[in-house]
């Protein structure tokens, strides 16, 4: 019955974070490096007793203000014990594979950023509202309109791998979701077999896209696909009013062959042919 009962363990990932956490005399641990050792030793002992377990990150600031909510004494192990169970099912987490805590860090924080980037969007989407003029809910619409464009996207971009990019600037923040897949032959919109429509990945990337499509502002999207014989294909579009517009060939180069802080131009990589995108977006509504 023990190794049926999965465990969450959070962790201190940054140092400043585990210095924060000192403050509280019942925090046992003095060194960041000490700490992540006895979490290492931890995770293979449960590991070699079949228990499932996941490794959270755990916040400070989040870990106070529960407590404050909550009503408990932060200076107590009980308390923690119950901010990591909350975590279990709200924060981002990874299995415990056998995979040394040192490298399961970055993978943790680029978890992290992914599930807030997701959460953000997602965000803008519920705020959008409904169209005034002909009704609809205008987060909802851009949902299906991006999850189609994504669609036709992979379908079009042909054989190989495939790795597509798209960045929504709102406010002071950069959206950033990334997809991959993988087709090995001529699909058809409905036969993608290296595409999953309802995957994690595509969830994320969808939901960014339409966020951007909501919000009718500037943002980009760039595909590159490696073909299985050799040799990259590189296609662009910006958001423009609330819909993806192709970029030529011409753009697609500049773009890439130019430094996006300095402005200076770049020299454009060996065996990548440049190519303009293609149509994958209905024309956008008139909300």
């Amino acid at each position: 019955m023990r190794r049926e009962v999965p465990g969450t363990i959070g962790l201190l990932a940054d140092p400043r974070d585990f210095a924060a956490m000192r403050r509280y005399r019942s925090f046992a641990f003095d060194d960041h490096r000490d700490y992540l050792r006895h979490v290492d030793d931890l995770l293979k002992s449960l590991a070699a007793q079949g228990i499932h377990t996941t490794v959270a990150l755990f916040d400070p600031e989040q870990y106070a203000a529960f407590c404050a909510e909550q009503g408990l004494d932060p200076d107590t192990a009980a308390s923690r014990t119950r901010f990591t169970a909350e975590l279990a099912g709200t924060g981002p987490g990874l299995p415990y594979t056998g995979l040394p805590v040192a490298d399961m860090v970055p993978l943790l924080v680029d978890e992290a950023a992914r599930q807030a980037t997701w959460e953000y969007a997602a965000a803008i989407l519920a705020r959008a509202g409904t169209c005034a003029d002909c009704g609809q809910d205008i987060g909802r619409s851009a949902f299906e309109r991006a999850a189609t464009a994504v669609t036709r996207l992979v379908a079009g971009a042909g054989t190989g791998h495939h790795h597509a990019v798209c960045s929504i600037p709102s406010g002071e923040r950069q959206l950033v979701a990334v997809l991959h897949a993988r087709t090995a032959g001529p699909p058809g919109p409905a036969d993608l077999p290296g595409f999953d429509p309802d995957g994690r990945e595509a969830l994320d990337f969808v939901t960014v896209l339409a966020a951007g499509m909501a919000l009718g502002g500037a943002g980009g999207l760039v595909l590159r696909t490696t073909a299985d014989g050799g040799g990259d294909r590189v296609h662009g579009w910006r958001l423009e009013g609330g819909g993806l517009v192709p970029l030529s060939a011409a753009a697609v180069f500049n773009a890439y062959c130019t430094d996006p802080d300095t402005g200076d131009p770049v020299a454009p990589e060996h065996g990548v042919d440049y190519r303009p995108g293609f149509e994958v977006d209905d024309p956008p509504p008139h909300h």
